[in-house]
């Protein structure tokens, strides 16, 4: 009877500590009867738009007024480049964009030249065409009494000499006329040529002015800076990253298994919990579901169809809205570790709203 009773005694403490770690091992994989709708997940972080800021162009550093993790707004000088090179340049450009103005001007002067030279070849045509008509109404006129022995044949000669004198010379006027009138559709041709020039120097003008601006390199946003790397009288290159600018909007992207997708919707309330913050609770909202899980984005995908095969539940990545108004969201940094937590079960925003209404 004593065997029995300390048997009962020893057996019913192990069978509690059993139970108990069944219970927490269903607890803690959310098993029946511990299943619930809320959904969560700890592969999740803050994210922001960090932007890389680089040079335009190549050059010295020779100021940089800003420090490590300074607030700026935007335009302010973040680094200034040396400049005397690109204000050449530009003087440069400037000189060959009046160079090629003068000579489009020139042209014009030119193309009243040959305007008036045609008006004068035109002129001596209707001049040598009088002289012939005239020269003609002679021979018309002498013939006659040449025949009649009124005039002596010498008239006749002279006056024959003069008929083709006249029409030499009214054939030397026409081809003068046209000489003129090609001189000046040349000139007219080459201005398109000179327009063009003065085209592409005024491009060069813009292009020097838009390099030597770009010797200041300013912020494109309000943000705060990221480490400055870049030293004064460090030679920088197009593409150097001289800082980074972390702009105020923040999200949150919470990496859920593909099993715990389902029932999640756009819209619906999200409460995540920030490491950062001794886990400090804020509340945002589903935004949107990525295209893709995140093995699809990976730069080397693995290649399922080869050697054994073992199942392993894919994470899809969820963009969560924080939502405004809430003092310790300025705290958050891109990059923090977050806990979120998302009730399956609520209705989204938009329809909470329509019901409240």
């Amino acid at each position: 009877m004593s065997f029995k009773s300390s048997l009962s005694r020893a057996t019913i403490p192990a069978l509690l500590i059993g139970i108990v770690a069944v219970l927490l091992v269903l607890y803690t994989w959310r098993l029946p009867p511990f299943t619930s709708t809320v959904q969560v997940t700890d592969d999740a972080y803050v994210r922001g738009q960090v932007t890389v800021i680089s040079p335009q162009v190549a050059g010295y550093v020779v100021d940089i007024p800003v420090q490590d993790y300074a607030l700026v707004k935007e335009g302010d000088l973040l680094a200034r480049i040396e400049d005397r090179i690109y204000q050449a340049r530009l003087a440069q450009a400037r000189a060959q964009l009046a160079a090629s103005q003068a000579a489009l001007r020139n042209l014009d002067v030119q193309r009243g030249t040959k305007q008036a030279q045609v008006e004068v070849a035109r002129a001596q045509v209707e001049n040598a065409e009088a002289v012939l008509a005239k020269a003609r109404a002679d021979v018309r006129r002498i013939s006659p009494l040449i025949e009649q022995n009124i005039q002596s044949r010498a008239s006749g000669d002279q006056l024959n000499a003069a008929l083709r004198q006249g029409e030499a010379g009214l054939d030397q006027a026409r081809a003068n006329e046209t000489v003129a009138q090609q001189s000046l559709a040349e000139t007219l041709a080459s201005r398109a040529n000179l327009e063009a020039s003065v085209q592409g120097a005024e491009a060069a003008v813009h292009l020097a002015e838009i390099d030597l601006q770009n010797t200041r390199v300013v912020a494109p946003r309000d943000g705060r800076l990221g480490e400055v790397g870049a030293r004064v009288g460090q030679y920088v290159t197009a593409g150097t990253q001289l800082t980074s600018l972390v702009p105020s909007l923040r999200w949150v992207v919470a990496n859920y298994k593909e099993t715990q997708i389902p029932g999640m919707r756009v819209g619906q309330p999200v409460t995540f919990h920030v490491d950062a913050l001794q886990g400090a609770a804020l509340t945002g909202r589903v935004e949107r579901f990525s295209p893709a899980t995140g093995s699809e984005f990976s730069v080397i995908r693995a290649d399922n169809a080869t050697g054994n095969f073992t199942k392993v539940a894919q994470r899809l990545p969820v963009r969560i809205a924080i939502d405004p108004g809430q003092a310790l969201a300025e705290q958050l940094s891109p990059g923090m570790s977050v806990v979120v937590s998302i009730d399956t079960a609520a209705a989204p925003a938009e329809a909470r709203q329509a019901t409240r209404e």
